[in-house]
């Protein structure tokens, strides 16, 4: 029942190139940073990323973008990243564009088990009907278009056909946690962390705070242990300020 490995290192240790990692965070906010830099030391390529967004250049998974170790992302916000886009046109990064509750529900039934779900989000557009640009083909053109997806129809309304996220691997970033690997996560920071800890099938948690075994009230915890199989303590790690908006002081 002791999850606990001594470094950030040793946690990733077995991630493989190709490998599929679904990445708690929204923003800058609650992402593994420690796990990420870890990967990037590692050195592994190819990977396929399932976040809400791709962090900034040269932070959260910027860092790993920026070192094009990433394959293929599924998201839905691309903004505040320049070698995103820049990766993105020219054809070098394939891109699955997914409305954010979609999302988050995609991840949440992988963790549940329940391969596909019908939603109206997306129904009448491109998400679809098909025809979204996943790849560029470096000259404007697009190489790689989406699908158009199932529909149906449900008490006069149309619905359009979502799958299941399931990955190799998830990363999550949790305030406290104790050995068993019961997480609890610090407010808003919680975001996309506890869908993707329930969506991967080795799910890693780097934690700022960790607690002895029953400290945690039961009726606190956001993460049982039991989608948990590793966790690394990461004191102090650095939190950075995505957009910092402050009052002029004559205001």
């Amino acid at each position: 029942m002791d999850k606990q490995v001594g470094s950030a290192a040793e946690a990733v240790a077995d991630v493989v190139s190709g490998s599929t990692l679904a990445v708690g965070g929204f923003g800058l906010c609650g992402i593994p940073q420690a796990l990420i830099d870890a990967l990037l030391d590692l050195g592994v390529t190819d990977l396929e990323t399932v976040s809400n967004n791709c962090g900034v250049d040269q932070w959260g998974l910027g860092s790993l973008l920026a070192a094009k170790r990433i394959r293929r992302t599924t998201g839905s916000y691309v903004g505040e990243n320049k070698e995103f886009e820049r990766q993105f046109l020219g054809g070098e990064l394939e891109v699955e564009l997914t409305p954010q509750g979609t999302l988050a529900e995609r991840l949440r039934a992988g963790g549940a088990g329940i391969p596909a779900f019908y939603t109206p989000a997306g129904v009448g557009t491109w998400v679809a009907d098909g025809g979204l640009p996943r790849r560029y083909d470096g000259s404007g053109g697009v190489a790689l278009a989406s699908e158009a997806k199932e529909t149906r129809e449900f008490d006069g309304q149309t619905y359009v056909l979502e799958h299941a996220i399931t990955t190799d691997f998830a990363l999550v970033h949790a305030r406290y946690g104790d050995r068993h690997g019961n997480l609890v996560y610090e407010k808003s920071a919680a975001n996309f962390n506890p869908l993707c800890a329930a969506a991967g099938r080795i799910t890693i948690a780097e934690v700022e705070e960790i607690v002895d075994p029953g400290e945690l009230d039961p009726m606190t915890v956001h993460t049982p242990g039991i989608y948990v199989q590793r966790v690394v303590h990461v004191p102090g790690v650095e939190k950075r300020i995505e957009k910092r908006t402050v009052a002029r002081a004559d205001a």
